[in-house]
């Protein structure tokens, strides 16, 4: 049964629907996801949601793809998103998402997953797909989104100007000057007007006026 239910299932992350498919032949096919998740054949990440077992993976699960799984509409951003793109140095260990639903937190088996809520305006842009081998997508901001959805969640720091901003993103986010100088200040301008934000506005002229300039602390 294990051999027939990796050749049927080629990802590492899957969901019960696709589990009940593959068991649909057995006479009491819940009886038998409760044996394999007993026997360590699959772990349950969350109601609904499994991943294989360290002895039958074939490769490693992917805390992004779940991340998406596990609740949704979301894509991976914030802190996470920032360290994924080498925007910040620090290694996150939550694998943070926005959703325009209400924000949940799951602490699960396999790790930690944040949920924060956004706008619905700004919700659809600045989504990027990846894709991993076997074809499993995940989605996750672009780094300008990334930052923006980190400046709009963080409300409890007050920024009134370019320098101001600067040294907020230099400072207290410690973001790599390097990164900053690649980011696309139209595309902030544009998610600033989604999110009718006049922080992430400054934010998008600070890299404008930054561009083609050592950015760093002077």
């Amino acid at each position: 049964m294990i051999e027939e239910l990796r050749k049927r299932i080629t990802g590492e992350e899957f969901d019960y629907q696709t589990l009940l498919d593959v068991l649909r032949e057995y006479e009491r096919p819940r009886d038998k996801i409760t044996a394999l998740l007993r026997q360590g054949v699959i772990i349950r990440v969350k109601k609904g949601i499994y991943v294989f077992g360290e002895r039958y993976a074939r490769r490693p699960f992917s805390r992004e793809v779940l991340a998406n799984m596990i609740f949704g509409p979301s894509y991976i951003s914030l802190d996470y998103a920032l360290h994924y793109h080498g925007l910040i140095p620090e290694r996150v260990e939550a694998v943070t998402s926005v959703t325009c639903g209400r924000g949940r937190r799951f602490s699960t088996p396999v790790g930690l997953f944040l949920y924060r809520k956004i706008p619905m305006t700004a919700y659809p842009i600045g989504i990027d797909r990846v894709e991993l081998e076997g074809g499993r997508p995940f989605l996750i901001a672009i780094p300008e989104k990334a930052l923006a959805d980190k400046i709009h969640d963080d409300r409890g720091t007050a920024v009134r100007s370019q320098a101001e901003m600067k040294e907020y993103l230099l400072t207290h986010l410690r973001i790599d000057p390097g990164g900053l100088e690649r980011l696309d200040a139209k595309i902030l301008v544009l998610i600033a007007t989604r999110y009718g934000s006049r922080k992430i506005r400054l934010l998008g002229g600070l890299i404008r006026g930054l561009s083609g300039r050592e950015i760093g602390h002077e």
